[in-house]
């Protein structure tokens, strides 16, 4: 009798492992959740230096519940992400280089939203003798002479752009510049890493404003000229054409353009770094091209 209800007892204990076994697997073995969409987003480095994309990111991801993956490059090498679809969205600083990609048919339409200045920073001693001239004629001088040395990003970023359009409107040819002599030295870099070389070797290099001002607790630079109608520095976002690309995420690249765009998030691009550096990094244009 007692081998027989231990033989019972066996068997129901058995009997209950197998169930909760059972159920285990079928709770391990339940559809996972759908993945979050993610927005793909090629930055120019300033943008991105800056930490105006690390405190943008999180507000858009929690209003539209999608995980964004910020790449942050030089201008050239984000419109090449564009054109190899690599990316949905591009945010940028090269007015003609980003006219270029619109009428190539891989963008729909190039939106400003933000604008800040160009600087030439060098030396406090500045031994070229270029504060206050106008960006031509500094750059005329440090051509002429070779009395300073000039560390350009040499990546053809945005700001390589603006410093070679500088160059033309001179109408020096840049592969002459290139040739120049050691005064002339191309980093290959990133804005943060030009302005920390130019540093180091106390040397004078064109900067974004923006940058500069994050970096400058770091650095033995100070603005040498601020001034000048081609200074002019405009940040614009671009969504990939889905024409080109028909599995780009158009819908939640608008999305973003709407949200960089909107009263709320001008406001906050324009406030963003005042309080750390006493003046704005960016100045909101909210889809008008400033003059």
């Amino acid at each position: 009798m007692k081998s027989t209800v231990i033989r019972y007892l066996v068997a129901a204990i058995a009997l209950i492992a197998l169930v909760i076994g059972v159920a285990g697997c079928e709770t391990s073995t339940a559809s996972p959740l759908a993945p979050q969409e993610r927005l793909r987003v090629a930055t120019t480095t300033s943008l991105y230096d800056t930490g105006l994309w690390g405190y943008l990111e999180p507000m858009f991801e929690d209003e539209y519940g999608v995980e964004m993956d910020i790449m942050s490059a030089g201008t050239g090498i984000a419109l090449e992400y564009g054109r190899r679809w690599d990316v949905d969205i591009i945010t940028v600083h090269s007015k003609a280089q980003e006219e270029q990609f619109v009428a190539e048919g891989y963008g729909i339409e190039r939106v400003p939203f933000a604008y800040n200045y160009f600087l030439i920073v060098g030396p406090e001693s500045d031994p070229a003798g270029i504060k206050d001239l106008s960006p031509e004629e500094a750059f005329t001088r440090l051509m002429e002479t070779g009395s300073g040395s000039f560390v350009s990003r040499g990546d053809d970023s945005g700001t390589h752009g603006k410093e070679k359009a500088i160059w033309q409107a001179l109408g020096f040819d840049y592969a002459i510049i290139q040739q120049a002599g050691e005064w002339y030295i191309e980093a290959g870099r990133g804005m943060g890493p030009t302005l920390l070389m130019a540093s180091e070797k106390q040397a004078y290099t064109l900067t974004d404003m923006g940058t500069f001002l994050a970096y400058t607790g770091k650095l033995e630079l100070v603005p040498i000229v601020n001034q000048g109608a081609i200074l002019l520095n405009v940040y614009s976002a671009i969504a990939i054409n889905p024409g080109s690309h028909p599995q780009t995420k158009i819908d939640m690249a608008n999305n973003l353009i709407d949200f960089i765009t909107s009263s709320e998030i001008q406001e906050l691009i324009g406030s963003y770094g005042v309080e750390v550096y006493g003046m704005q990094l960016f100045t909101p244009c909210a889809g008008a091209e400033p003059e």
